[in-house]
């Protein structure tokens, strides 16, 4: 579980990371994905069975809970595939910030849902005042701040709130989880400036599991 080795490429889709507990959250999305085609209600609909794998205890690998010195997003942060689509379509991952560390100001680009399992964040949300037209430039201003800890979770639809960072304000890391309608971590995404308006691509990568060839 959460294996660092690259091996066959078809090793590191589907469930990384197998348990009851993963394998009911996964087949409730994809069945809630098949009946509701509108994604807030989808969305919405989600929210109860992503609270229960928040809830429970076990499941997660201490080998997925762990920082990662070699990650793209610095800091230490460690990003592990649990389940992954073969077709790209979703991903459920944690994300271990080790204390007082901070991710970059960055964006999802995909619906979603995002929880804490373990430790505290602070989460900082921006909003885009500018019309996204310039690819390298963004006029960001905070929407809203909130602290979030064990068993809270909040949405991603874009473009609402889906750029933002978080802090990690308890002693220990922070572990949180994302269950997301792409390979985030294989996807090109945007990291942000907000101090320069500066944006710059990027692709945070997992510490389990390669990402295919895009090029």
């Amino acid at each position: 579980m959460c294996d660092m080795g690259h091996a066959h490429d078809h090793q590191h889709f589907g469930f990384l990371v197998d348990t009851p507990e993963i394998r009911a959250l996964v087949a409730e999305t994809q069945r809630l994905t098949a009946a509701i085609d509108e994604v807030p209600a989808r969305v919405e609909a989600l929210r109860p069975a992503f609270a229960r794998l928040l809830a429970s205890d076990g499941w997660l690998p201490e080998s997925c809970a762990q920082p990662d010195e070699k990650s793209r997003m610095g800091g230490g942060i460690g990003q592990y595939a649990l389940y992954r689509a073969e077709d790209g379509s979703l991903c459920l991952f944690s994300l271990v910030v080790p204390a007082g560390a901070s991710t970059p100001v960055h964006d999802h680009l995909a619906w979603g849902l995002v929880g804490i399992y373990r430790g505290r964040q602070d989460e900082t949300v921006y909003r885009r005042l500018d019309d996204g037209r310039d690819p390298s430039r963004a006029d960001l201003e905070i929407a809203k701040r909130q602290e979030l800890g064990p068993g809270e979770f909040y949405t991603l639809l874009p473009p609402t709130d889906d750029i933002h960072y978080v802090r990690t304000i308890s002693d220990a890391p922070s572990i949180s989880i994302h269950l997301l309608a792409n390979d985030t971590a294989c996807v090109w995404r945007h990291r942000f400036e907000p101090a320069t308006g500066v944006v710059t691509p990027f692709r945070s990568g997992y510490a389990n599991a390669p990402c295919r060839d895009v090029e």
